[in-house]
């Protein structure tokens, strides 16, 4: 029987196991894919504490992690058009991704571009359409300033380079260890860490135009302090009311396939890479997740499957 890697019930590490499923079977607007690569993002571990996403339903054990995934379509549900048994395509994921067969949701699954690694292509569903949606809902001019809260890892990574290719001046602010990360990808580093508002002012005298903050809570709170206008204020790391009571948003994601077709030109034309830092097989996805939700990952940790 297929592989897969879950969680048994809400909690910690000590929830998660390998199990032996079903192969799934696609229902109306799905699609069976044999997965190649997956992403990993802090949104799994989260789910796996208890999270629920706004819309879902309670959890029925044992749930299967990951959010995000590309390989080849194995079958395809009822109502499902352009889409062939073959085609190598990236989405999210229905049901799970951490396995080595999944279901996406066809209307956010793709036609993965030939250039594109399935590695690659599986970081795009979760964090570089999540990067795209919070720029793109900024709007902010050409040459304005934007500061990016946890720019180290994989959907900040994306932040300051999609931003950076908008002509916006970038602060990233992450860990020293991840400095080099941060410059390389265009912006200005600012330490993570107490005392972050007086770091960034000494940057940027002039101060920031929009925040895309990836964190939360007090840095997020912070943050918020150096904006004149809090409607450019907006977060992937803070619940909705949190967010609402300093007078910002929660990102609004779009959720389209067009939105992971534009992605992904970013990244043929050069001016998005999703800098996958490291890779783990699906044996090991345990290892994988751990280092995502310690948070030392650099960039983008993706599980391979089947390669």
């Amino acid at each position: 029987m297929p592989k897969a890697y879950v969680y048994t019930r809400h909690g910690g590490p000590e929830t998660e196991a390998f199990a032996e499923l079903d192969r799934p079977v696609p229902g109306p607007g799905e699609l069976l894919i044999a997965v190649r690569a997956a992403g990993v993002n802090p949104v799994d571990w989260k789910l796996r504490g208890g999270f629920r996403r706004p819309g879902e339903g309670e959890a029925r054990f044992p749930v299967v992690l990951g959010s995000e995934a590309a390989g080849v379509v194995e079958a395809i549900g009822e109502g499902v058009t352009g889409f062939a048994v073959g085609d190598e395509v990236f989405g999210n994921t229905s049901g799970g991704a951490f396995a080595e067969y999944a279901l996406l949701a066809a209307s956010v699954t793709a036609h993965k571009p030939a250039s594109l690694s399935f590695a690659e292509a599986a970081t795009l569903p979760v964090a570089g359409a999540t990067a795209y949606d919070g720029v793109r809902q900024l709007d902010l001019p050409e040459g304005a300033t934007l500061l990016v809260t946890g720019a180290g890892g994989g959907v900040g990574a994306a932040v300051l380079q999609i931003a950076h290719a908008r002509g916006l001046r970038v602060v990233g602010v992450a860990s020293e260890a991840k400095k080099d990360l941060v410059e390389s990808l265009g912006a200005l580093h600012v330490a993570s860490g107490p005392g972050l508002a007086e770091r960034v002012r000494a940057v940027v005298p002039g101060g920031v135009d929009g925040v895309y903050d990836l964190v939360g809570g007090e840095v997020l709170a912070e943050a918020a302090g150096l904006l004149a206008d809090r409607t450019k204020l907006i977060t992937a790391g803070a619940a909705p009311d949190a967010v609402a009571a300093l007078g910002g948003a929660r990102v609004a994601r779009a959720r389209t396939a067009a939105v992971l077709d534009e992605v992904a030109e970013l990244v043929v034309a050069g001016e998005l890479d999703p800098h996958v830092s490291r890779t783990f097989p699906l044996d090991r996805a345990d290892e994988a997740l751990r280092a995502v939700e310690e948070g030392h990952a650099l960039g983008k940790i993706v599980i391979e499957v089947g390669i």
